[in-house]
Formats: structure tokens, C-alpha cells, sequence
């Protein structure tokens, strides 16, 4: 976060040389220089992707810093939903399941609440929504033949967590 790539170099150098005292190493895969003026890069850290974006509703010309999500986060937190929706599970009760469910989304979602994640919320909330119609089409004998087993506001009530809703945006300038 320096203006110049000078600057960028001379703090990496002096990262390098704390971490060489502390015994420790940069992972050459992971320690890179990434230049974010005007939107054009990216990096991912502790499970965030962070990015400057440009502001649309405010001045066209004024970049602001976002982080959301990084698709690896997103990935581990539906692998673990499709662990907890699992076929093996048909046997129990949906609120068992809901039950299972609340502790990771509620985690998830705590750590990522305060990036600009509102798009990634919403895809899984419905991701959820629909592994768990997907569950109770697995459980046999209860195919409804017209409509879906529950809608999402029913799910909702029954006490499944949700994310959308959730995000607090800190109270910065981030230009």
C-alpha cells in the first residue's frame, strides 16, 4: 500500500528481513507486488479477495477498496453445506439438519460481514435454499408433485440462518 513501487520494494525487502529474524519465510507463490490503482488487480488474504473497484454511484473517477469472499472460501463453505445436506442424513429431521447448518453459516458469514459480500450472500443463501429442496427430494416418499417441499421464508421460520441481511460495512474512507 505505498504510492511508488520503490516504496513497494523497499517494504518488501524490510518484511523479508523481520520475518529472516523471526526465522521464518515469504512463500514465494503467495508474496507478490500487486498494483490496484484504477481496478486492475487483485490479491487474496486470510480467505479475502481484495480489489480496488470503481465507484458508480458517487464520481466516476474515484476508486474505492472492496473485499468479499475469495472463490476458495466459497468453495470450502459448500462443500461443508453438501456435507451437511447429504444423502446419509435422508433419515432426519429437517430441523436437525437446519440445526447442523446454523453454526457454519452463522461463522461463515461473521467473518465475511464486513467486506462488500452482499452479492456472494445472496448466491448462498440460495445455494443453501436449494440443497436443502434437494435433501427432501432424497429422503423418498415425500415428492410432492406441484410445488416445492418449502419455500425459503418457511425455512427461514424454522429458524435456518441467513446471510443476506447480515453485512456491516465499516464506517471508513477508502480511497
Amino acid at each position: 500500500m505505498t504510492p511508488t513501487e520503490s516504496q513497494a520494494k523497499e517494504a518488501l525487502r524490510q518484511i523479508q528481513f523481520v520475518m529472516s529474524k523471526l526465522g521464518l519465510v515469504p512463500h514465494p507463490e503467495k508474496t507478490r507486488m500487486v498494483d490496484l490503482r484504477r481496478g486492475t488487480g487483485s490479491f487474496v488474504f486470510l480467505g479475502c479477495t481484495i480489489r480496488k473497484k470503481r465507484s458508480i454511484l458517487r464520481n466516476p473517477r474515484w476508486h474505492f477498496m472492496h473485499r468479499w469472499p475469495s472463490p476458495k472460501a466459497m468453495k470450502r463453505l459448500r462443500d461443508r453445506v453438501r456435507e451437511i445436506t447429504d444423502s446419509r442424513h435422508r433419515g432426519a429431521d429437517v430441523k436437525q439438519i437446519i440445526a447442523k447448518l446454523n453454526p457454519v453459516l452463522r461463522g461463515w458469514g461473521n467473518y465475511f460481514r464486513t467486506g462488500t459480500c452482499s452479492r456472494e450472500f445472496l448466491k448462498m443463501d440460495s445455494f443453501v435454499y436449494l440443497r436443502l429442496v434437494r435433501w427432501f427430494y432424497r429422503r423418498g416418499g415425500q415428492r410432492p408433485t406441484k410445488h416445492a417441499p418449502w419455500t425459503s421464508p418457511q425455512l427461514h421460520g424454522m429458524g435456518l440462518h441467513r446471510l443476506r441481511g447480515t453485512v456491516r460495512y465499516p464506517a471508513q474512507d477508502h480511497r
